[in-house]
């Protein structure tokens, strides 16, 4: 019987993050992973062509380049090299018109003011309020619930009437906080667009603040990508890693052993028991830790009661190609863009996100496509390109390989209208549905990529569902360390990083203080 002073459950990043994290501070770990590779959705795999590299899931990472978490880990010094497109993002209307955004923010401002002259000016102002707001904004979101100093250094950054209106502008639709900022379609649809990265409709209270953080932060750092594919970066976080910790695939776990209210360790699916001196964490959804992993009876009836209104994001659809040649676009400002939106205008990303509100299959469908060759030359022979797309849909709606096979055919018309000749250049073709992608990643369940929407009723401190926003969880030395968990999902690392700093916490000199503290809040959350 095996004993280590950590194990970890699920080898996606955060599951590694938390591993580079304990092993820093001396720990022994144990990373036990169900699938055949570490990385969940962060891998790459030539699936379409030989010579194509294509990234399974994630593929652009602003977030990531963003991350205190994963930027303080210094993974450039272990073979990490980001590259990026000419452009960060192209969003194509379906009349070919075509709105940029740059890294270099005079560009993005030309390109938007195409669309309303007085929208440039408007750009830059939102551009430099972020800058001002950016480290202590992203230090918030990337401290443990409740971000007490972060918060406090930004509002003295923001001061209190910025603060306000700050706060104002977390509760607004997409749609609505576009119109308020700009007079034309080219900007709004930037934010627009990067709000439909989520699940939430550009009409849905809250989602203004996706599209308008990741809009800033592809004005800020881009969209970059690892160099040679998604899969680097996690080959990365193993360098780093190295010795100090084991990672064993095609180890699944089927139970966390609990003893007198603590997690004691785990049993694997060959019904080996492996011992925790320390901690227990877990790379997995919530549904699936409070579900299946832990006994019930470990657990507060409040806690599961609510588990049971726990929601999860949309499905996904999403299809790779080999070309023999870049996409043919008949807008020629999304050449150069690794990330392109298209499909929709702004009328047609509302009506997009109420179809899939309402459980319909959206009839025209918003896509999001990355031209990877375009972003990193190392993707595809040289001449050729590698592309994939996706798009949402309802769960549920698309659950066999010909309904998926017709949502591909469907993906393909819509980018064969902006960029005719689009289908005589695929050599290669690999389409995932909801079921295809929970295969490569059983956190993926249902085909969801975010682990739980990203509505309101579903963040900050009811994530995963009423409680204290943080990794702890009502077993001692349990951490919930996926992205089910605050900050949520995106590569950044924010939950384990977060279940790390708990363990460590709860470990350290004022350990029994820390668990005394915690026990208490979990009482006065679920009785």
């Amino acid at each position: 019987m095996e004993t280590v002073d950590a194990i970890v459950v699920g080898a996606g990043h955060n599951g590694l993050v938390a591993a580079n994290l304990l092993a820093d501070a001396g720990w022994d770990v144990l990373v036990l992973e169900a699938t055949d590779a570490p990385g969940g959705a962060v891998r790459t795999a030539e699936v379409t062509s030989p010579g194509f590299r294509n990234d399974l899931c994630s593929a652009f990472f602003p977030m990531a380049a963003a991350s205190p978490i994963l930027r303080g880990l210094g993974l450039e010094e272990h073979g990490l090299r980001w590259r990026h497109a000419p452009d960060v993002l192209a969003h194509v209307l379906p009349d070919n018109r075509c709105v940029v955004l740059s890294r270099d923010v005079d560009r993005t401002a030309r390109s938007v003011a195409r669309f309303a002259p007085a929208d440039g000016d408007a750009w830059r102002e939102l551009f430099t309020q972020w800058q001002g707001l950016r480290d202590p904004l992203l230090d918030a979101l990337f401290t443990p619930f409740p971000p007490v100093r972060p918060a406090v250094k930004l509002l003295r950054r923001a001061g209190t009437a910025d603060a306000l209106r700050l706060a104002r502008m977390l509760t607004l639709p997409a749609r609505r906080f576009g119109q308020e900022r700009f007079a034309g379609e080219g900007a709004r649809l930037l934010l627009a667009g990067n709000a439909a990265h989520s699940d939430l409709s550009v009409d849905n209270a809250g989602s203004a603040v996706f599209g308008w953080l990741l809009t800033m932060l592809a004005q800020d750092v881009g969209f970059p990508v690892p160099e040679g594919g998604a899969g680097e970066l996690v080959a990365a976080l193993l360098r780093r890693l190295g010795g100090r910790g084991a990672v064993h695939c095609e180890h699944g776990v089927t139970e966390i052993l609990v003893a007198g209210g603590r997690a004691v360790g785990v049993r694997c699916a060959d019904g080996t028991v492996v011992r925790a001196r320390r901690a227990v964490l877990a790379d997995v959804p919530a549904p699936a830790l409070y579900g299946q992993l832990v006994a019930p009876e470990w657990l507060p009836a409040r806690l599961l009661r609510d588990l049971e209104a726990f929601e999860w994001d949309s499905a996904t659809v999403k299809v790779d190609w080999a070309l023999s040649g870049p996409v043919p676009w008949t807008a020629p400002d999304a050449a150069g863009a690794g990330t392109v939106h298209l499909g929709c205008d702004e009328d047609g990303l509302a009506t997009f996100g109420a179809e899939l509100g309402r459980g319909r299959v959206p009839r025209r469908p918003f896509l999001l496509l990355g031209q990877m060759t375009t972003a990193d030359p190392t993707r595809s022979p040289a001449g050729t390109e590698a592309v994939w797309a996706y798009t949402h849909v309802p769960r549920g709606s698309v659950a066999t390989a010909s309904e998926s096979a017709r949502r591909a055919d469907a993906i393909e018309d819509t980018i064969e209208r902006q960029a005719p000749g689009f289908r005589d250049r695929i050599v290669g073709r690999c389409v995932q549905g909801p079921a295809e992608l929970a295969g490569h990643d059983p956190s993926l369940v249902g085909g969801a990529v975010n682990g739980g929407t990203t509505a309101l009723h579903q963040q900050l401190f009811f994530r995963p569902v009423p409680g204290l926003g943080r990794a702890d969880t009502p077993v001692d030395r349990l951490y919930l360390a996926g992205a089910s968990a605050h900050p949520g999902g995106a590569v950044h690392g924010g939950p384990g990083a977060n279940a790390a700093r708990a363990a460590l916490a709860r470990d350290g000199a004022l350990g029994g203080g820390y668990a005394a503290l915690i026990r208490a809040a979990h009482r006065a959350v679920y009785g």
